[in-house]
């Protein structure tokens, strides 16, 4: 890297995902407001390393994995029930740590739910990408989400987040999707309402 100075920045730049549409929770407002705070406030560091120990506060990234499984009794996609906080349901997934996401993904799967899964082709497409500033109470996390098929016995790790893991038909989590209080982080709802309306089980997304 050259010592070039790097200048503290947010890069307040909107995302958009692979839809049609934005589903991005935060408000252009908030956006504008921490650009201008940033602007304001700018200084330099001589290195990246440096403005990211002393100032970064997000997004932070997470791998979720929608795993498509049949338990012997149903067809569907695996849900786990969180036992730390932030509590609920949610898709099997986790912060993503020193290595790919798709092999962070893999490793998450096994560990939330005991199953091997092989990710959806092409595997350098993830099925969406969600960044929404509030949605989780913990740090601002940016979700890159795959697609998968899994395989071997459904039983999360002891000592990992899952409570349980079970599989849900497309038609149990459409109705599920109607309770909003359910989930632990309402990324989640959003990705499993997209799926479904692809899947022809909803009409159209959850934005909200």
């Amino acid at each position: 890297m050259t010592k070039e100075k790097f200048a503290k920045t947010n890069f307040p730049q909107k995302l958009q995902t692979s839809h049609k549409e934005n589903f991005e929770d935060s408000s252009e407002k908030e956006e504008n407001q921490n650009y201008s705070k940033f602007s304001k406030e700018k200084k330099f560091y001589g290195t990246m390393k440096e403005f990211l120990k002393q100032k970064y506060n997000g997004p932070f990234s997470a791998t979720d994995i929608l795993i498509r499984y049949n338990d012997g009794k149903k067809d569907g996609l695996v849900l786990i029930e969180r036992k730390f906080s932030p509590l609920g349901l949610a898709i099997p997934g986790g912060i993503a740590e020193k290595m790919s996401y798709l092999k962070n993904a893999i490793k998450e799967a096994k560990e939330e739910t005991g199953l091997d899964i092989i990710i959806d082709e092409p595997s350098y497409r993830p099925f969406t990408v969600f960044s929404d500033v509030g949605d989780d109470s913990r740090a601002h996390i940016s979700s890159i989400c795959y697609t998968a098929q899994g395989f071997g016995t459904l039983k999360p790790m002891a000592d990992e987040d899952a409570k349980w893991a079970k599989v849900f038909t497309l038609e149990e989590i459409s109705g599920m999707l109607k309770e909003k209080n359910i989930w632990a982080f309402n990324r989640h709802r959003k990705i499993l309402s997209i799926y479904l309306v692809e899947n022809k089980f909803l009409e159209e997304f959850y934005k909200n």
